[in-house]
C-alpha cells in the first residue's frame, strides 16, 4: 500500500454497500456449522490457555462459537467475563490485565490471546506490557493502525462514549508506527470487504515474527467464518517457540488471497 492509499484510507468509513454486505454474517454462521466436521481436521490443541477479547459493544456471547470450536480441538478458551465492550473504560482496562494474570496463574503457561476488532487492540497492548505471559496474538479485523481522521461505521456511537474512555490507560490513540513493535508473534486476519472498518488499518508490518492473512467474508462474521477459524486453528496448534508464517494448501488458496503488507512511507 503506497502513501496516496494510507492517505486516502484516513478519511472515511468503509462505503454504505460493504456496510449492507455485513449480512452475510449470518450466512458464515450457517458455512460454520455446515463445516464443524470438517474443522475438525484443522489443528489439534496442547491444552494452553487461550483468552478471546470480544469486538466492540460485543460480550462473550458474541465469541460462543469460536471458543466452542478452540474448545472442542483442544485448547482452554476463556471469554474475558466483563460484559460489554464499550471501549477503553477504566474497568475494562484494568479487568483485561487482571484476566490475563488470572489465567496464566489458572493454568501456569503463556495465553495465547484472539481479539476481535476492538478486542484485538487490547490484545495487543496486553502484548506489549506484559509479554512474559502472552503466547502469541491473532487479530480479527481489528483497525490499531487507525488515527485521527480515520472513521468506522462504529465511529460515532465509539465517539458518544468515550468520555468514560480512559484510552490513555492502553495508548490507543498512539500511532501504531510510533510504538514499539511486539515481542511475540502476531498474526492479522482481515477481509478486504469489511463493511465496518477500512482493511487498510487492519494490517501490520511483515517481520520474522509477525504476519497478515487474507480472509473473504464479513467483519461481522470473523469470529465464526470457518476459514479464519481453520487459520485460527493452525496458529494456535505451533508448538511454543516455533513459530511460523502460515501456509495454506495449495487447494486452498483460493479462500487465502495474497496478503497485503503495510509499508512506512
Amino acid at each position: 500500500m503506497d502513501a496516496a492509499e494510507r492517505s486516502h484510507a484516513g478519511v472515511r468509513a468503509p462505503s454504505a454497500l460493504l456496510l449492507a454486505a455485513e449480512q452475510r454474517a449470518v450466512l458464515e454462521l450457517g458455512a460454520f456449522v455446515a463445516a464443524s466436521p470438517l474443522l475438525r481436521m484443522a489443528g489439534r490443541g496442547d491444552r494452553h490457555p487461550v483468552l478471546v477479547l470480544p469486538g466492540f459493544t460485543a460480550g462473550d456471547r458474541s465469541t460462543l462459537p469460536l471458543r466452542w470450536f478452540l474448545r472442542s480441538q483442544g485448547w482452554w478458551a476463556h471469554g474475558w467475563h466483563l460484559g460489554p465492550n464499550f471501549g477503553p473504560t477504566r474497568r475494562i482496562v484494568t479487568g483485561i490485565q487482571e484476566r490475563l494474570d488470572e489465567l496464566h496463574g489458572l493454568h501456569g503457561r503463556r495465553v495465547s490471546i484472539v481479539g476481535w476488532s476492538l478486542g484485538g487492540i487490547y490484545a495487543r497492548e496486553l502484548a506489549r506490557r506484559k509479554p512474559e505471559l502472552v503466547r502469541q496474538v491473532i487479530t480479527l479485523g481489528s483497525p490499531f493502525r487507525m488515527v485521527d481522521g480515520d472513521r468506522s461505521w462504529a465511529s460515532g456511537m465509539y465517539e458518544t462514549l468515550s468520555p468514560a474512555h480512559r484510552a490513555e490507560l492502553l495508548r490507543i490513540a498512539e500511532r501504531e508506527e510510533d510504538r514499539d513493535r511486539l515481542a511475540v508473534p502476531s498474526t492479522a486476519i482481515y477481509t478486504r470487504t469489511d463493511g465496518i472498518v477500512r482493511w487498510h488499518t487492519c494490517i501490520d508490518e511483515r517481520s520474522e515474527r509477525s504476519e497478515n492473512i487474507e480472509v473473504r467474508g464479513s467483519h461481522s462474521g470473523l469470529g465464526h467464518n470457518p476459514t479464519v477459524l481453520a487459520v485460527i486453528a493452525d496458529r494456535l496448534a505451533q508448538p511454543e517457540g516455533q513459530w511460523r508464517p502460515f501456509r495454506p494448501y495449495p487447494w486452498a488458496k483460493v479462500w487465502y488471497p495474497r496478503p497485503a503488507s503495510w509499508h512506512p512511507s
